[in-house]
């Protein structure tokens, strides 16, 4: 069943000439198959692709032809595109609803590199807490930093939550091939309690370093679980001035960081002007710093400059971001697609696409434009996502036969980080990319009933072995994961969310979606701790909930 196209609206962005264009494009377009694509033009696999950063991208499986993507950089042209990405890199305040700059780019700029934030160059900055994690990993992984009673550390458990933690986790994920093997790296962000019990129950305080990340120090779950650290620690040292021993922070605000006991010496600040969702390559990416070492870190802070320069300077018919943004906006407006999956073939980015979720939906999540009014077109789709061959086994088959369209980003290495031998005399590692390029052909031109027919397939079985084929997808391939490789792939995530956040002119850098849940559950779990029957003035389903919860902790306790 083909989705959709979207309905002529009254936005001013739907008002476009180069909006409308594309919708009277998307009509026709919408009914030709990729067979036909293909067929009308052999070359187009070799045509249809851009490379930057160590990065090659095939988007010839998408469901475009020339005049889409002419029709689609008219439409970033109209929306002011090239502007809006001079103005990031210039530091303008682009983050309206927040009046902020939006810098992450400062974060991984070279030390010799000039970005002013309100006339003051803040690469200096960025470079000294650079190396100030640099001089304190490189004690911890030596053995000179020793917790209270002189031990050597050997567990680091990084405790944050959103872009404190997704990234972070990730990162040491995806990364945990180059990393300190005879050390411990966990990490806990949910305020449930067994989140922290699992994952200190097997570790000796006396040997475990803990990461507080939280901008303010004031984020109620990350200080819950901060403080469960700190008498989980005392518990077992029994002195007060362990806590300086054995607890850092990656915050601002030094006065709540040194009431909790830290030293301030042992804190590592970043600025309002990074959001947490793109913060994995400042202090708080100080566990991936101890987890592989300064150098590498520097690495991958080398490989997201190097698409940042590109997206900064590449025209954009050739520029990988904006391709990649654009091509989301098509499937997501003009195509009807909802959601996008993400299939990584390399188990060591299991964690990638939960942190493109947050990336990308809390960016992009928005109905409100930023002139404030409600959008009439999608924005924000779905992103989700499992590791390849695992996802082959579970969800592929709505992918392929299910009535939803869902494009796919396919991300490959052309060399394995840990070699196998097959039982037939190859590499696992040829099997599992045989996959994935299988499942992008596979996707694209399916298998008509004519050629299941001719299998001598029985006529009554012929239309469950059909596959229409026609489905979307992209495929990213790099040579092997390394830093830099993670580094540029996780800055194309970041700049393609930008271009569309253009496009559809929403602030894809505030995220006021997250705090009315916060802000209730506040007053919520007051009257949850309240020792008296409190007075419940929220909903009758609210209340109703409250109450039972109470009346049975009550009865178990």
């Amino acid at each position: 069943m083909e989705p959709s196209v979207s309905a002529p609206s009254s936005s001013p962005l739907t008002r476009r000439p180069q909006w409308q264009a594309l919708q009277e494009h998307a009509g026709p377009l919408g009914r030709r198959h990729l067979r036909e694509l293909f067929a009308a033009d052999p070359a187009r696999g070799e045509r249809l692709h851009a490379e930057a950063a160590g990065l090659y991208l095939d988007y010839s499986k998408q469901r475009v032809t020339g005049e889409t993507l002419r029709l689609l950089l008219e439409l970033a042209g109209a929306c002011g595109l090239h502007e809006r990405i001079a103005a990031m890199f210039r530091g303008d305040r682009i983050n309206t609803t927040e009046d902020r700059p939006v810098l992450h780019v400062a974060l991984r700029a070279p030390a010799g590199a000039h970005i002013d934030v309100d006339g003051r160059n803040v690469v200096p900055e960025v470079q000294a807490v650079l190396d100030r994690m640099a001089a304190f990993s490189e004690r911890v992984r030596d053995g000179s930093w020793t917790g209270h009673t002189g031990k050597r550390v050997r567990n680091v458990i990084s405790i944050g939550i959103g872009g404190s933690d997704l990234g972070p986790v990730m990162a040491y994920e995806a990364l945990r091939h180059y990393s300190r093997r005879e050390m411990t790296f966990r990490f806990v962000s949910n305020v449930d309690g067994t989140d922290f019990v699992e994952a200190t129950r097997d570790l000796d305080p006396a040997e475990t370093l803990f990461i507080i990340c939280s901008k303010t120090f004031t984020t109620l779950e990350t200080l819950t679980n901060a403080q469960a650290a700190r008498a989980w620690c005392l518990q077992a040292l029994g002195d007060e001035r362990a806590i300086a021993k054995h607890f850092v922070a990656v915050s601002t605000n030094a006065t709540e960081v040194q009431k909790f006991g830290i030293d301030t010496t042992r804190m590592f600040g970043f600025w309002d002007w990074v959001g947490g969702r793109y913060s994995m390559d400042s202090a708080i990416g100080l566990s991936t710093m101890l987890a592989i070492g300064a150098d590498n870190f520097r690495a991958m802070l080398a490989g997201f400059h190097a698409m940042d320069e590109h997206f900064r300077s590449t025209p954009l018919q050739h520029n990988l971001p904006v391709l990649t943004g654009l091509l989301a906006i098509w499937n997501a407006n003009f195509l009807g697609a909802a959601t996008v999956a993400v299939l990584p073939y390399e188990h060591y980015l299991k964690r990638f696409p939960a942190y493109l979720q947050q990336l990308t939906m809390e960016s992009n999540g928005k109905h409100i434009s930023l002139d404030g009014a409600r959008v009439d077109y999608a924005t924000g789709p779905i992103y989700w996502g499992e590791p390849g061959t695992n996802g082959q086994h579970s969800f592929y088959q709505l992918i392929h036969q299910g009535t939803r369209l869902i494009p796919c980003d396919f991300i490959g290495f052309c060399r394995a980080l840990n070699p196998m031998p097959d039982p037939h005399g190859g590499d696992q590692h040829d099997l599992l990319m045989a996959n994935l390029i299988a499942q992008s052909e596979a996707l694209a031109f399916g298998k008509t009933a004519a050629e299941v027919t001719a299998e001598g397939t029985p006529a009554a079985l012929v239309p469950h072995r059909t596959f229409e084929g026609n489905r979307p997808s992209s495929t990213i391939l790099a040579e092997r994961l390394d830093p830099h490789t993670l580094g540029a792939l996780v800055a194309l995530y970041e700049h393609s969310v930008f271009v569309q956040g253009v496009i559809w002119n929403i602030d894809s850098f505030d995220q006021w979606g997250v705090e009315l849940g916060k802000a209730l559950a506040k007053r919520t779990a007051a009257e949850i701790a309240s020792s008296n029957d409190p007075e419940l003035s929220h909903d009758s389903s609210t209340n109703t909930l409250i109450r039972r919860y109470r009346r049975l902790r009550e009865a178990s306790a």
